[in-house]
């Protein structure tokens, strides 16, 4: 199923901090002054001239190619109004909180919540829809969920450890089966949410994804009823979709199909509506050096959009950004650095990305962190305001 060819981009990109090294980012109204703030790494930035706050120092990890944040997720952890940070690390195999204090450019102490492993990153979801909010992070070996079950007086964390089956490089959800409970999705195959919230999930071992992103996508994308798969190789080249039907007997199955395998360490995914049409589309990119040795490393950092043309059964791919290779980087990887290797404003996806419209124009912008810099991507469906 051949994808579209792509064309120039029309997405505008806005320097944040051409020298941030952090690959976790998030979007919150940090000062409630009604404007979308950027949160990334050891500072916050505020809207919508960028001025930086350092809030807390981040150190390197024990491989100082990256740093000691895997996550950025805004969240009112304590209930006091304002937005404090969920994050996690992989070398202290630490998820903590980072508390926002009343002058939000003084220093945010951090929390710990646990210490389950090492993490390649984690997110927020309402995963069983009554807006209680549920830290799905990515532990090596493990399948964990930790839900915020009390902020004040004291702010308390439940955690869930599924069976370690399904566990792996890639985590993700959907409602696979159709039955209104979102599941989760991992590289080995998916778990089914119960009826009764604390009840087994059961684990359906139906595909292997490889060495998957984060997240896995799970969504109806081709518009036939049945919930699709969409995830790339984190570490490798290829980017594919696991299309689900059902056979004669009444039992799914699942279809591999290659989307765009053009590109390599294919580490994060979003779903949202870019182009207002109603129907989801999602970005991914290349993050920087997600190992500096790997297939394609020093090839063109990229972020793309994708949409499945439902009338022509054909993946659309437009273009965000696409900069240079680095064709001088060192050949020994442990001498390579993104921020010398890579033209300077190169953007990458890093770990993570915030999907929010930041200009206030009504559409949705793309924050893109990562170890060559932070940027942000105006959606030209509008004009800023």
């Amino acid at each position: 199923m051949p994808i579209r060819a792509e064309e120039p981009s029309a997405w505008k990109k806005h320097v944040v901090n051409h020298r941030s090294p952090f690959e976790a980012v998030g979007v919150a109204d940090i000062n409630r002054d009604g404007k979308p703030d950027i949160f990334c790494g050891d500072s916050w930035y505020a809207a919508p001239d960028w001025t930086q706050h350092k809030v807390r120092d981040v150190p390197p990890g024990t491989n100082p190619h990256y740093h000691e944040d895997f996550a950025d997720a805004p969240l009112d952890v304590n209930g006091d109004g304002r937005s404090d940070i969920v994050t996690c690390a992989y070398f202290s195999r630490r998820i903590s909180w980072a508390e926002q204090p009343a002058d939000p450019t003084q220093p945010w102490p951090e929390q710990t919540i646990d210490t389950p492993g090492s993490m390649e990153t984690a997110y927020l979801v309402d995963l069983y829809g009554d807006q209680t909010p549920v830290l799905i992070p990515n532990v090596g070996g493990q399948v964990l969920l930790y839900e915020l079950v009390s902020r004040s007086p004291t702010v308390e964390w439940t955690t869930r450890r599924l069976a370690p089956e399904g566990a792996g490089h890639g985590v993700g959800h959907g409602d696979v089966n159709r039955d209104g409970r979102l599941d989760l999705i991992t590289p080995m195959g998916w778990y089914e949410q119960p009826v009764d919230r604390t009840g087994a999930w059961v684990f359906h071992p139906e595909f292997q994804l490889g060495t998957a992103s984060i997240g896995i996508l799970g969504h109806d994308f081709d518009g036939d009823g049945d919930t699709d798969v969409v995830w790339g190789m984190g570490h490798d080249f290829g980017l594919h979709w696991l299309k689900q039907s059902t056979d004669a007997a009444g039992k799914r199955t699942w279809t591999k199909e290659p989307i765009d395998e053009t590109f390599s360490q294919v580490h994060t995914l979003h779903l949202a509506d870019f182009d207002g049409d109603g129907e989801m589309d999602f970005v991914t990119g290349k993050r920087i050096y997600a190992h500096a040795s790997e297939p394609g490393a020093t090839s063109e950092p990229c972020l793309f959009l994708y949409k499945f043309d439902r009338s022509a059964s054909k993946w659309v791919k437009q273009v965000v950004y696409s900069g240079d290779p680095a064709p001088l980087a060192p050949l020994d990887p442990e001498k390579r650095d993104a921020m010398k290797d890579f033209r300077p404003g190169s953007a990458g996806t890093g770990l993570q990305m915030a999907i929010h419209d930041l200009d206030g124009d009504g559409d949705l912008d793309i924050v893109a962190p990562g170890k060559s810099g932070l940027y942000w991507f105006e959606n030209p469906r509008h004009e800023t305001r």
